[in-house]
């Protein structure tokens, strides 16, 4: 029979010990996620975001709306008091009733300060909002130092890209009743904002 010297024996134990113990490091320094582990993460990320994506969008749209809404209500607004204030009818442009520039003060019939420029350039919000004369009108004419109105008007807003800025298109005129039209431009005979 063969006979192990105990020393031998010591240095092979000893030998497992330091390889358990060099294993045991080597695992601590390699810990992290395995690939299936970040798979599962980036899964769940593109599953949350399916589903917010959508309804940010349509949050985005709704808001346009409503701003756009507000707009219309405000272009109203302003032509009535454009009306009272200078007394030759209604105005003749959004140009006429907003400003050139911020910071504009001084008010006048061509250039009244009762819109924000933004809304005078006539996009606003993902909408673009066209003013004209009324159907059938003969505008006034000018006075001496004055500027020509209108007797009615119309105005319209519609989404820069529909489906993606707004859906919904909106009309008003001096009645100030704001209609919309879900599938294309809105007119007079479209129902009204309830």
């Amino acid at each position: 029979m063969l006979s192990i010297h105990p020393s031998t024996q010591h240095s092979a134990s000893t030998q497992r010990v330091v390889r358990k113990e060099r294993s045991e490091v080597m695992k601590e320094r390699q810990a992290g996620f395995s690939l299936i582990e970040l798979l599962i993460v980036v899964a769940i990320i593109l599953i949350v975001a399916a589903i917010a994506i959508p309804n940010l969008l349509r949050s985005r749209i709704a808001a346009n709306e409503s701003s756009a809404v507000g707009s219309v209500r405000t272009i109203n607004t302003a032509a009535n008091n454009y009306n009272s204030s200078y007394g030759n009818g209604l105005p003749a442009s959004l140009a006429v009733m907003g400003t050139a520039a911020a910071g504009d003060t001084g008010a006048s019939c061509g250039e009244a300060l009762l819109i924000d420029n933004v809304l005078t350039a006539g996009i606003k919000t993902g909408y673009i909002f066209t003013y004209a004369d009324g159907p059938g009108d003969t505008p006034n004419a000018a006075p001496a130092g004055g500027c020509a109105g209108f007797n009615l008007y119309t105005i319209n807003a519609d989404p820069v890209t529909p489906g993606v800025t707004g859906q919904r298109h909106f009309y008003s005129d001096q009645t100030g009743v704001i209609r919309f039209n879900a599938t294309s431009v809105a007119g007079p005979t479209d129902a009204p904002l309830q």
